[in-house]
């Protein structure tokens, strides 16, 4: 079933131009209707629609189609508060593994998945695959992310709800190193999580 949805991300690469694709941009108005995966085609060929995930709720997804590629842009997280350095060494690691995506910041800092891919890869199987690796990226490294860009914040809000008996039930997947008193994990530790590299 397709119909508009609201998160869209729009940080990362320009929408493309009437300049498109118009058999790659029915391929996958047909492929996500048949997957019944919700979307908005605003502009044609700019395709928004929102992946259901776990740690992070909602991942907002923008696909582009142009003359000869498919953009892929999904926002992951905002700009860190913290430890700039040590998010973007652990992003840059994770990428050397990833199928198809990989990490970028935008002008503000804000964390996106980002992909640009030759139409002629365009397959269901290849696509399901694609939105797949998004999801699984995303979602996977959404808690990770927070830990090393907002640990500050999450022991704060960790303290004031401890402190008045309120429920911690959001931040349970931090309770090991907050109750630890680490002050956050280690960047440069190897991510046991991650597959190993093909």
């Amino acid at each position: 079933m397709t119909g508009p949805t609201q998160d869209t991300p729009d940080g990362l690469g320009a929408a493309p131009s009437a300049d498109l694709d118009e058999a790659a941009a029915g391929f996958l108005r047909d492929h996500l209707a048949a997957t019944e995966i919700e979307y908005d085609e605003a502009t044609p060929g700019v395709f928004s629609l929102s992946l259901p995930g776990e740690r992070k709720l909602t991942v907002p997804v923008r696909l582009d189609v142009g003359r000869h590629a498919l953009g892929v842009h999904a926002f992951v997280c905002r700009n860190p508060d913290e430890n700039h350095e040590g998010v973007y060494r652990w992003l840059l690691q994770r990428n050397l593994r990833m199928y198809g995506v990989a990490f970028a910041v935008d002008h503000s800092g804000d964390i996106y998945l980002d992909a640009r891919l030759p139409l002629e890869t365009l397959t269901s199987d290849g696509l399901d695959r694609l939105l797949g690796s998004v999801l699984t990226y995303a979602d996977e490294s959404f808690n990770t992310i927070l830990e090393l860009g907002f640990a500050s914040s999450i022991r704060k809000e960790w303290e004031w709800r401890t402190d008045r008996g309120e429920s911690t039930r959001n931040l349970e997947a931090f309770r090991g190193w907050l109750e630890s008193g680490q002050p956050r994990p280690d960047p440069d530790q190897p991510d046991p999580s991650a597959p190993d590299r093909d």
